[in-house]
């Protein structure tokens, strides 16, 4: 919540800037046990869809909040949306989103509507790129609240990034796939990102090995 706090914060002070204020004393609504999303998804995704706290708000066609089932035990968990994502305001619907929904479906055996996913940025980086740190832990706090709200068992981080800013651990992908963590609220596991598997095919059996972990810890 601290990067929401301080961007909504600095959002402030630009806009009294803007009206002219050079100087304003210390007030009550800056202070942090204020600043509060939300507990319900829909309230929630009206405030990400109108958010302007970061440089990608600038380029976005769309927010891309996140879809699926608001009472899933399986969340997964991506980098950001693509263009197809961006285009349409949905998340993993392009090509990636093809083959994600082939491993829901085809070795989980359970509709791609039965989980919910999302994505770390909720807007897209231009040429698909990394988001950059302070682009990723501003978007942080919504994703961390739909996990909040969800409440799943299981999340899956969709490659290094959602894996990194879901645990603030920066081992490689290739070294922690397929192990079940346990963190405060729910478990993870890590696996490839579809895209990934989509230039690298040999890594699919890999991929589906991990999801079998998947289907077997929550006895699918």
């Amino acid at each position: 919540m601290k990067n929401l706090y301080n961007a909504l914060n600095l959002k402030k002070l630009l806009t009294l800037k803007e009206l002219g204020f050079n100087f304003i004393d210390p007030i009550e609504e800056f202070k942090e046990s204020n600043i509060e999303l939300p507990n319900n998804l829909q309230s929630l995704k009206k405030i990400a869809n109108s958010c302007h706290l970061c440089q990608l708000s600038k380029s976005r066609t769309n927010v891309v909040f996140g879809e699926g089932n608001e009472k899933a035990q399986l969340m997964f968990v991506g980098e950001g949306p693509g263009a197809t994502e961006d285009a349409t305001g949905r998340p993993f619907v392009g090509r990636a989103g093809e083959l994600l929904t082939k491993m829901i479906e085809n070795v989980l055996y359970i509709k791609r509507s039965e989980v919910y996913i999302a994505n770390i940025v909720k807007c897209r980086p231009p040429n698909n790129r990394t988001p950059t740190p302070t682009e990723a832990l501003t978007c942080r706090p919504y994703l961390l609240k739909q996990i909040e709200i969800i409440k799943p068992k299981l999340i899956v981080a969709l490659g290094s990034t959602a894996y990194r800013y879901l645990t603030n651990d920066n081992t490689p992908i290739s070294k922690i796939r397929g192990n079940i963590i346990d963190l405060k609220d729910f478990s993870l596991i890590a696996t490839y990102h579809p895209s990934y598997l989509l230039r690298n095919p040999s890594a699919k059996k890999e991929a589906y090995v991990d999801m079998l972990k998947v289907k077997e810890f929550l006895n699918l």
